[in-house]
């Protein structure tokens, strides 16, 4: 098997070899073992489901919450020739059934999916049929209550393992604490488990902190030391704007990036910066999962992240290629602050919960009992500004709904256009007789994407087709629409936007079931992470790598050499030395010499008069080692 997983790696991914731990995980997971693996950032995850999934017969099913990750993580296989699909919120019910289908029939190899769909009975009927290889957990720490992003919906995976119980597991992340992997191993039921950690010592990044009141100013400054492309990472939106036009007045190439940018804006900015032409990304934390840019020498942060795990992912996009890099947390005593202020906001009150859940149901028009698995556009700040709901209170209350399990809050993400005929080309034909002004769009999709429309969704792009068709894109999409009306296609239309799905039928809001005392451990919780993030900002007593490594359960004496505290060390260190080498000099010049005056002594040692010299014959006459007579010459006295 070890050759053929070679093989697949060289052939599909254009590897020559592998990572050191991705190796011992394949292995572990080719074997049939459940499987625990903790890769830091830039630590080839992906491949360690990939190469099972493509070694045994059958489908690997691939749990995460990252939609646009999914979503790349789908074409890039595709591209690759290997049949990959992926469910998840805002897909039509036929989609989704015709996908599971392609999943059991089909020679699918990999199937993606999030955690929500996982107690949808559809999934799990057509799960039960499919010849399932592997189970692959991504995002792992999800499960864990003690973990920084747990979501509720992740409980449900132990619960579909006995669909398949022979079937190993492999659960994957990237930052877990020793109590949060325990909890991963019982929550997924592992039994006979192999565990592996790649060091989260990272030999060539350099970890500083610096303190300042003006931050930009710091940032630009750090810019200017190190040449490279870089990531600026602030807390909000508005900031991106501020300092990437900044930056541009000072000559930096510099672009903002968020989540509520147009997607071709957001788009057409991580292409220039892939490219190197932009050479500053100034970004909240909407961007760099699943970027792939190995030559990024300097990440940024003028706000403080939430928590360690955060801070440790957002750097560590830094130097993947090797090459020596830098992250820098540029931060002050104000901000430190703010983020206990703001960690004590994060669960609000339950009233405040329980209000922003009826505005939702009042937003979308739902009755109680209804729209189970619904999904909608969603914006958060629109819809808090439309009840006269503060951003961010209603920001944290969904989160705390979205950790309780009522709701799924997707990331802004792309999705093009989708089309499948749901009948044979017999009744189409009837269909373009009966509406003549349907028959030229028609023709021209079969003419584009030919016979698979009757066999599998397919993206399509009504701009292009109204340009062949010379009608406005408009009506396109009109006549699209009537042939899904007529029940002839199904016309999933593009998606830019956030996708808020309800997991539950919607309650009564006064009688919301909501868990009190997870919610009470989780607010604390939250204001652990904020003062570990600002303990490792603070602390000036050892090794920054190090203090990362015990955070995350990494015993280690060694220290990273490169980070501010051990270069301040070792400054510190050849300081003393030199002092001591220089102490050594003088006395041996008043052993040799005998008795000599100040100048003699200068010019006997053949140094200039310097502050630093004068210290040391002081320090030298306070430790008695030395003393002056009365005409002034400096004698040995008591040297030993």
């Amino acid at each position: 098997m070890e050759k053929r997983s070679k093989e697949i790696l060289h052939k599909v991914f254009g590897f020559e070899d592998f990572r050191p731990v991705q190796k011992d995980v394949i292995n572990s997971v080719l074997s049939q073992h459940d499987t625990l693996a903790l890769l830091p950032t830039g630590g080839g995850k992906s491949l360690c489901y990939q190469i099972p999934g493509l070694v045994n017969e059958g489908i690997c099913l691939v749990i995460s919450p990252l939609i646009a990750l999914m979503k790349d993580q789908v074409d890039a296989l595709k591209a690759k020739g290997v049949k990959a699909a992926a469910i998840f919120s805002g897909m039509s019910y036929r989609e989704i059934d015709n996908t599971l289908d392609n999943c059991i029939y089909g020679d699918f190899k990999f199937l993606y999916v999030s955690p929500e769909r996982l107690k949808v009975d559809l999934f799990i009927e057509r799960f039960k049929q499919m010849p399932v290889n592997l189970i692959a957990v991504d995002e792992a720490h999800c499960i864990s209550q003690w973990g920084y992003d747990f979501r509720p919906q992740y409980l449900e995976i132990g619960e579909i393992r006995k669909h398949h119980p022979e079937v190993p597991i492999l659960a994957l992340t990237a930052s877990a604490t020793p109590k949060v992997c325990e909890d991963i191993k019982d929550k997924l039921l592992m039994k006979n488990e192999q565990e592996f950690h790649q060091s989260f010592a990272r030999e060539n990044l350099s970890f500083s902190v610096r303190l300042v009141e003006n931050k930009f100013e710091k940032g630009v400054e750090v810019l200017q030391r190190v040449a490279g492309s870089a990531i600026w990472y602030v807390r909000n939106r508005q900031a991106t704007h501020q300092i990437s036009n900044s930056l541009l007045k000072l000559g930096i190439p510099a672009s903002p990036y968020h989540a509520g940018m147009p997607m071709a804006d957001r788009n057409a900015v991580q292409a220039s910066w892939m490219a190197d032409k932009t050479r500053v990304i100034v970004s909240t934390n909407a961007f760099g999962m699943g970027i792939d840019k190995p030559n990024v020498r300097m990440v940024i942060h003028t706000d403080l992240p939430e928590n360690i795990e955060n801070y440790y992912q957002e750097a560590g996009r830094a130097g993947r290629d090797g090459e020596k890099s830098f992250a820098v947390l540029v931060s002050n005593e104000q901000d430190f602050e703010a983020l206990m202020d703001r960690a004590a906001l994060v669960y609000p009150p339950i009233d405040f919960i329980k209000r922003v859940y009826q505005c939702l149901a009042n937003y979308y028009k739902l009755a109680v009992g209804s729209n189970m698995f619904s999904s909608f556009d969603f914006v958060y700040h629109e819809f808090a500004h439309n009840y006269d709901l503060g951003v961010l209170e209603t920001f944290y209350a969904l989160k705390v709904l979205e950790e309780e399990g009522f709701i799924s809050l997707n990331e802004s993400f792309y999705a093009p256009s989708r089309i499948h005929f749901l009948v044979d080309p017999a009744r189409l034909y009837e269909v373009q007789i009966a509406y003549a002004n349907l028959d030229p769009v028609v023709k021209v999709l079969l003419r584009t994407y030919g016979g698979n429309l009757f066999s599998e969704y397919l993206s399509i792009q009504e701009a292009k087709l109204a340009k062949t068709l010379e009608i406005r894109e408009i009506d396109v999409i009109t006549r699209l629409r009537k042939l899904a009306e007529l029940e002839v296609m199904d016309y999933d239309q593009r998606k830019d936007k956030p996708q808020l799905t309800f997991l539950t039928p919607r309650y009564d809001a006064g009688k919301l079931p909501l868990n009190f005392k997870r919610i009470e451990d989780r607010r604390a919780l939250t204001l652990n992470h904020a003062q570990q993030i600002i303990a490792y900002a603070h602390q000036d007593s050892f090794c920054r790598s190090q203090f990362i490594q015990e955070y995350f359960g990494e015993r280690t004496d060694r220290e990273c050499g490169i980070c501010d505290w051990c270069i301040k060390n070792r400054k510190s260190k050849d300081l003393a030395s030199n002092e001591e080498k220089l102490e050594r000099r003088v006395i041996e010049t008043i052993i040799e010499f005998g008795g000599l005056n100040e100048s003699q002594l200068l010019a006997k040692l053949q140094l200039p008069a310097s502050p630093e010299l004068f210290s040391i014959i002081r320090k030298l006459e306070d430790s008695g080692k030395i003393s002056s007579t009365s005409s002034g010459k400096y004698v040995i006295s008591n040297y030993g």
